[in-house]
């Protein structure tokens, strides 16, 4: 055996993690866990085009609701209609994805935890 090791002094030269260490990497999981459930289901609305389209979506990335002016839809205006649409889609995405990362944010700390797949 090595000078100066026994097991029963491992624990103490940092090799493992210490019963506080491990209580609060449970309870962040746990938080995360139960912030992803809350985020998944709330919902974000953005309209586009001084409010001719408003898109709802939920923290899943599923759209739920599109709502159209009915003066937005003239013959001509097809394409204008199709890109407030996708703008309007894609805020309310942003805001879900803004808002996800902020509560992620909050429970970490600030640690960039999806490099280690958490």
């Amino acid at each position: 055996m090595a000078k100066g090791f026994n097991s029963r002094n491992f624990r103490g030269m940092g090799g493992g993690m210490n019963m506080n260490m491990v209580r609060q990497a449970q309870k962040m999981s746990a938080d995360m866990q139960k912030s992803q459930t809350s985020l998944q289901n709330r919902e974000y609305s953005a309209q586009s085009g001084g409010g001719a389209v408003k898109a709802v979506v939920t923290g899943k990335h599923q759209l739920k609701e599109l709502t159209i002016n009915p003066d937005a839809c003239t013959p001509e205006d097809v394409e204008l209609l199709q890109d407030m649409i996708l703008m309007a889609v894609n805020e309310a995405m942003r805001m879900a994805d803004d808002d996800a990362a902020e509560t992620m944010s909050k429970i970490t700390g600030g640690l960039n935890l999806g490099s280690l797949g958490l």
